[in-house]
This record gives structure tokens, C-alpha cells and sequence, in this order.
């Protein structure tokens, strides 16, 4: 799955000892087939990230509350 500019991501790390690495998509530096992000991870660090299949995915979005 390809990922755009501004999008929330977790990591999910192929270590049991690591919990998820939540991030922002700050860059694309190559897309489909062997995608290249560089990523803002949520402590402030960033990186140049290639996922493996399976370990980036999209944050879900909260739905809004209806008004009344």
C-alpha cells in the first residue's frame, strides 16, 4: 500500500521485545513497486524508511461525533 504526504503510520516491528512505532509520512522518495518514505516518528526522530511487507499501515481515523 502506497502512503501520501501527511499520513499517520504505525510500524509494527518484526521483534516481540518492541511495541508499534506510531509516525507521520513526512516525504515520498519512491513509490509502487519499492516504496521509500522519510518518516517523523512520534519522539521527534526522523528516518528514511523502506517497509517490509506487512509492517507500515495506516493510522485509523477517528470517526466524528454526531451533533444533535
Amino acid at each position: 500500500m502506497a502512503f501520501e504526504v501527511g499520513t499517520v503510520v504505525i510500524a509494527n516491528a518484526q521483534s516481540i521485545t518492541r511495541g508499534p512505532r506510531p509516525g507521520v509520512i513526512e516525504e515520498v522518495l519512491r513509490g509502487e513497486p519499492s516504496p521509500r518514505y522519510r518518516v517523523r516518528w512520534e519522539d521527534g526522530r526522523e528516518s528514511i524508511y523502506t517497509p517490509a511487507s506487512g509492517t507500515l499501515q495506516a493510522k485509523p481515523r477517528r470517526r466524528k461525533a454526531k451533533q444533535a
